[in-house]
């Protein structure tokens, strides 16, 4: 049953409650979220996000724009299991000074998609599409979580068009540092049926419990989240199963990247290690790293301000140092 207060249904968050019982991980973040001093919690939204779509490649793209046009461009890509509403937090400090897009990659969010887009090739050729087609060039791309390989696979690109990569809390090198939940999807197929049975609503308060020190999400942003997988969760877990392949892709030629790039990880990020951080950093010819203490896999609205800061301070004027 949900509630207008928890799109979740109980069942849904029992049965994700459960899963953490069998994952070593969650004390460390349910022990720092008792102790966080700078907890959030997301009112009831009016959210300065309007989605648009667009056709791309016969999918339909859900994007949307904001910002002060002739200004510096960022386009930012949607997480998992998120859409491009949890950039609600940085949207409005980053709007004043900045021309804002925002970009749910295929298959993922309330964009169209299933394991037919399930790989970076694809991934990176449709987002260079989407440029193309709204003609944005000199931007700055920010790809967290699911957006991380999508947008070092895009910098390898002849067509690429951005000026610099904001990445972080997602997969990019070999041998990897995850945690217990993210082995399991990518080694074990057994896992994976069991996170297709359990559906959107499980693996959307999943994540909550395991992501979030910080930040609580307000009840119109699990909607849409929910809503975005909902009957999609087995096309996700083709995600994971190409999780190696997917690296693979990006890895070997990590150091042909010659773009300026942040990498921002959060300290208590138990989905992918912050040792993560460190090992690309070094791989990364040109390169910053920041590290966000008390801080989960959502760095982003974990620590909002901070992040924005980092976005504003890097296109203004860091990644000229690189």
């Amino acid at each position: 049953m949900t509630n207008k207060n928890n799109p979740i249904a109980a069942l849904d968050r029992l049965v994700a409650s459960a899963l953490m019982l069998i994952t070593p991980e969650y004390k460390i973040v349910r022990d720092a979220r008792r102790n966080s001093m700078t907890r959030m919690q997301a009112g009831q939204a009016h959210f300065l996000i309007n989605p648009e779509h667009t056709q791309v490649e016969g999918k339909n793209i859900r994007f949307a724009r904001g910002g002060v046009e002739g200004k510096p461009t960022i386009l930012l890509l949607n997480p998992l299991p998120q859409s491009i509403l949890c950039y609600e937090q940085i949207w409005p400090l980053l709007a004043k000074n900045f021309q804002l897009c925002a970009y749910d990659l295929p298959g993922f969010g309330g964009s169209e998609g299933g394991a037919e887009v399930m790989n970076t090739e694809t991934q990176s050729r449709i987002l260079a599409e989407f440029v193309s087609q709204m003609n944005i060039s000199d931007f700055h791309l920010v790809g967290p979580d699911i957006g991380m390989p999508v947008a070092l696979h895009y910098a390898l690109r002849n067509d690429c068009r951005a000026k610099s990569l904001v990445i972080g809390d997602g997969p990019c090198v070999l041998p990897t540092f995850n945690g217990s939940i993210i082995d399991r999807a990518v080694d074990s197929a057994f896992w994976r049926l069991v996170f297709r049975i359990g559906g959107a609503g499980t693996f959307v308060a999943g994540a909550n419990n395991l992501c979030y020190v910080n930040y609580t999400p307000c009840p119109e942003e699990l909607a849409d989240y929910v809503a975005s997988y909902k009957g999609r969760i087995g096309s996700v877990m083709e995600w994971f199963r190409a999780y190696p392949e997917i690296i693979g892709s990006i890895q070997p030629r990590l150091s042909e990247i010659e773009l300026p790039i942040q990498i921002f990880w959060g300290d208590l990020d138990q989905l992918l290690l912050v040792e993560t951080a460190n090992k690309i950093h070094e791989l990364l010819p040109n390169s910053k790293l920041t590290v966000f203490e008390n801080c989960g896999h959502f760095s982003y609205q974990d620590k909002s301000d901070e992040f924005a800061l980092m976005v504003a301070d890097w296109v203004n004027r860091d990644h000229l140092g690189l």
